[in-house]
């Protein structure tokens, strides 16, 4: 029996890149590292086989897809942040039959969902950047998933309902990763520059700081009450269905169990940014 033995919300920005990779930059996101590689432990010691990353930046208008590719290879340049994010090296093993039972589970229950394997199709960088990190070594299979944009949160919470019955059905240790932000409102782009350490708003800010004392408490219902006003208020990444999809996987409502927090709240950007672990024993 498959089972989910590790789950978390993370970051994916490109200043964790710069951190890495810029001397200019250097350092400026080691907590976001450092994080990675807690969440790296966290799945070694868990014995994690196979990623699946919910991806905001692979952004589709209709359906359920998966990148279900044997193997993901190829190297990585930003089109939309090319000066902080370039030269990427990736090389990956996919999970072409956990993604063919997922297919299967959802389209049973009458989601449109697709298996992709264009050999064209390649992966976005809120998959690449944390597996840079959280996956290195490529010690485990990568699976990414695409976030619908027009979806609603409560499809997105049946579709991690449902995703969650295929891996029970599939014998693998699976990870799933929420790989987005919390707010999401960048800087214009005259502030853009200045505003690379800061949240775009008190209101943004203010909010983040709540939903973190929310789940810190485990008040679960009270958050997904809140979640699509809190998405549509504060500019949620691709409506914060990756968050949803992981909650629909933990659970929803019935989730019962505790975070632990590998990086604390810092803003990137104008963004509110995490690395976050939910234990998984509190699934439903």
């Amino acid at each position: 029996m498959g089972q989910i033995v590790q789950a978390a919300k993370i970051t994916h920005v490109p200043t964790i890149w710069m951190s890495h990779t810029i001397e200019k930059y250097r350092g400026i996101r080691q907590s976001a590292i450092d994080g990675y590689a807690r969440l790296r432990t966290e799945a070694q010691e868990a014995g994690v086989e196979t990623f699946i990353v919910f991806d905001t930046h692979w952004i589709v208008n209709q359906g359920f897809h998966l990148n279900a590719k044997p193997r993901h290879a190829d190297t990585f340049t930003s089109h939309e942040l090319p000066h902080m994010l370039a030269g990427l090296d990736y090389d990956y093993q996919g999970d072409p039959e956990l993604a063919e039972l997922i297919v299967e589970t959802l389209q049973g229950a009458d989601v449109r969902a697709m298996a992709q394997t264009d050999e064209n199709l390649g992966l976005e960088y809120g998959t690449l950047l944390p597996m840079h990190f959280i996956n290195e070594g490529s010690f485990a299979r990568v699976l990414p998933v695409a976030v619908n944009q027009f979806a609603s949160i409560a499809e997105n919470l049946e579709w991690g309902r449902l995703l969650a019955q295929a891996i029970a059905a599939s014998g693998r240790k699976v990870s799933v990763l929420a790989s987005g932000s919390l707010s999401h409102a960048f800087w214009p782009n005259d502030k853009s520059a200045a505003g690379i350490n800061s949240i775009n708003g008190e209101f943004n800010r203010q909010m983040d700081l709540r939903v973190l004392e929310l789940w810190e408490q485990g008040r679960w219902a009270e958050f997904l009450d809140m979640l699509p006003e809190y998405a549509e208020k504060c500019a949620g990444e691709c409506g914060m269905n990756d968050t949803a999809l992981l909650f629909g996987a933990l659970g929803a409502a019935d989730y019962a169990g505790q975070i632990t927090t590998h990086t604390p709240y810092f803003p990137s950007s104008g963004t509110g940014q995490v690395n976050i672990s939910f234990s998984p024993a509190g699934a439903a």
